[in-house]
């Protein structure tokens, strides 16, 4: 490895092969399940907890939360890819208004062996994951740290994030939304839709049924594409235990003109975004090709 090397964090909800095909160092978050922390991963692995097992540890009602990555892990990050030659480092994170892992980041930034540039995505999941793949293309291709710094955050401003939830308790106990919000919703049996917004999770929508929802995060998905011709974009569909309907959105969107053919995916939300989301999650992040 030389030149500048790229790490992020779990919750960009990369799969395993793109993350290694682009050459990313992943720093895992926690998830603890009745007392029991492990990191998370989409392969149960190494003592790894998997977005299915989450999943299930929620619909059996067991104590389940979760921890940033401690300054130590990302230390040991750096100095591995610096120990492989990179003279410079990008790190890219999930937004530090949902999380402390930017400054557990920026903590192992300061004594670091070689120069480390942090970067908050001020978004979440795939959002984020687009951005520090294309921080790593920029990277292969000899920017400089600046550059690719730079890149990371303008894919990731670019970015749009919507996901509707089965209720808004998840989030509610992870601190991520207010109670009153949380309450609100339950009164009124919505399928609440959700948007990331100056770097939080904040209400975009209510609608009565799942089918409503799907249809209208279509909707929105489409009306970002249709303004996108000739400039091109990624999409995720994403979830936990809900596959059939990040599917039906996946199927709703290819094809679009606005897509090269593989421009969109199908995935599971990390663990971590799982315990904070919950079960019956399913979302859609477009993401243009700045």
């Amino acid at each position: 490895m030389s030149g500048v090397a790229v790490v992020t964090d779990s919750t960009s909800s990369l799969v395993p092969s793109a993350a290694n095909e682009a050459g990313l160092v992943v720093v895992p978050l926690q998830v603890i399940v009745d007392g029991r922390s492990r990191p998370e991963s989409f392969r149960p692995d190494h003592g790894s907890i998997t977005p299915g097992a989450v999943a299930a540890a929620l619909r059996e009602g067991r104590s389940v939360s979760t921890s940033r990555p401690a300054p130590e892990a990302f230390t040991s990050a750096y100095e591995s890819v610096a120990a492989a030659g990179a003279s410079a480092i990008v790190s890219v994170h999930l937004s530090a208004g949902i999380s402390g892992t930017c400054d557990a980041a920026m903590t192992a930034a300061r004594s670091a062996s070689v120069p480390v540039i942090v970067v908050d995505s001020r978004t979440v999941a795939p959002a984020c994951g687009f951005a520090a793949l294309e921080a790593a293309r920029v990277a292969r291709a000899g920017g400089s740290p600046d550059e690719v710094a730079e890149t990371a955050r303008r894919r990731a401003a670019a970015a749009s994030t919507w996901f509707c939830v089965e209720n808004l308790d998840y989030l509610r106990r992870g601190g991520r939304i207010g109670a009153a919000q949380a309450m609100l919703g339950s009164a009124l049996a919505v399928k609440p839709l959700l948007t990331v917004t100056d770097g939080k999770i904040a209400p975009f929508e209510r609608v009565r049924t799942m089918s409503r929802a799907l249809g209208r995060l279509e909707q929105l998905a489409m009306s970002v594409l249709d303004e996108l011709e000739g400039v091109g974009a990624d999409v995720a569909a994403v979830h936990l235990d809900n596959r059939s309907a990040a599917d039906r959105l996946a199927r709703a969107l290819t094809g679009h003109t606005a897509l090269v053919p593989g421009a969109v995916t199908v995935s599971e939300v990390s663990a971590v975004l799982g315990v904070h989301c919950g079960p019956g999650t399913v979302g859609l992040v477009v993401s243009p090709r700045t």
